[in-house]
């Protein structure tokens, strides 16, 4: 089997969310490759440097995955293909920033350093490699997130209730204050409402929504980080999963969501209008639109029919992303 060395963010350690490299990282040692992940280091520079040296003093490698992001993160996707590129080892972005067309347009040398020397650039979304194309990158392979779909216990939604629950980092691209305001307007004709945020803070934004809540005078309920095990039985008393995000790739959150029975309202940024179908599989509002967000969880209340459409669409969908389905596109990969 192939030797692989893994870059990305394992900092699940120190309170917030699993990344790519330690599941997918996690499915691939099961199937017998060997496996090397950094970085844990919490530092910014110092995770740098630990990704950096693993770049570069790794031996006998046969690909190096790199977990390439939109925002600060960009910079160890860079610095280590780089490296990579002058020990000439095949190297593989994994692209997740639903920002990176952002910086396809605004950063053109040095995304062309990075993704038009890759082996291949794997796109976990339909969007993400419609818009790598756009810009003349022909070598990127669609390969989406994966779920092992035997953990994820289904509950078929019939009549919902407003039990709203909202799974994701507290950071403002995210935009939780929405998932609050969406309640606040929600009570006016539903006293019974409530909501649910799953998730650890990153940028000081789960203090803000908590201030927020207070001064709409809505009770919220911040549970922060919860294992994915925690949540998964959370979401057993909830009704509707709501995602309020400015942008956005192909939300592991979500995906799990469907796989759960939870209809989803979701904005309707980046890749979610391609993971998802408006009015089939999901319920789509345009960005930061509290008044429509509304309406269409009125809509799920007033429509059982609907709900258990969603609910039962979206698990088939999930369906597709089952481990033992999405392994034989990495096996091809890796090959």
């Amino acid at each position: 089997m192939k030797k692989v060395l893994y870059i990305g963010n394992k900092l699940s350690g120190h309170g917030l969310n699993k990344t790519t490299v330690e599941t997918l990282g996690e499915d691939l040692s099961r199937e017998g490759y060997t496996v090397i992940t950094v970085s844990h280091r919490k530092n910014f520079l110092l995770r740098l440097l630990h990704m950096s040296w693993a770049t570069l003093t790794c031996v006998k490698v046969d690909f190096i995955l790199i977990d390439t992001y939109s925002t600060s993160a960009f910079w160890y996707a860079f610095v280590c293909s780089q490296i990579a590129r002058l020990r000439k080892i095949p190297y593989i972005p994994i692209l997740h920033g639903g920002n990176l067309p952002n910086r396809l347009q605004n950063n053109s040398r040095l995304c062309r350093a990075i993704f038009a020397h890759a082996y291949q650039n794997v796109a976990p979304s339909h969007y993400l490699k419609s818009e790598f194309e756009t810009y003349g990158y022909t070598n990127v392979t669609y390969i989406p997130n994966t779920l092992e779909l035997e953990k994820y216990p289904f509950k078929l939604r019939k009549q919902v209730t407003l039990k709203l629950l909202w799974v994701r980092a507290f950071a403002s691209i995210y935009n939780p204050s929405m998932a609050v305001k969406v309640l606040a307007k929600l009570k006016a004709t539903y006293p019974n409402a409530s909501l649910t945020m799953v998730g650890p803070d990153k940028d000081g934004s789960l203090e803000l929504t908590q201030l927020l809540a207070q001064e709409l005078d809505v009770a919220v309920t911040f549970t922060r980080r919860l294992s994915k095990a925690d949540w998964w039985q959370l979401s057993k008393e909830h009704d509707v999963f709501i995602n309020t995000t400015h942008f956005d790739n192909t939300p592991v959150s979500v995906m799990e969501a469907m796989a759960l029975g939870l209809p989803v309202v979701s904005t309707n940024v980046g890749g979610i209008p391609y993971l998802v179908e408006n009015g089939s599989t999901a319920l789509l509002v345009n960005d930061n639109d509290v008044s429509a967000m509304v309406s269409q969880l009125k809509m799920l209340e007033e429509h059982p029919l609907l709900s258990e459409q969603l609910s039962t669409s979206g698990r088939q969908l999930a369906e597709t992303w089952d481990w033992q389905k999405v392994k034989v596109l990495w096996f091809e990969l890796l090959k």
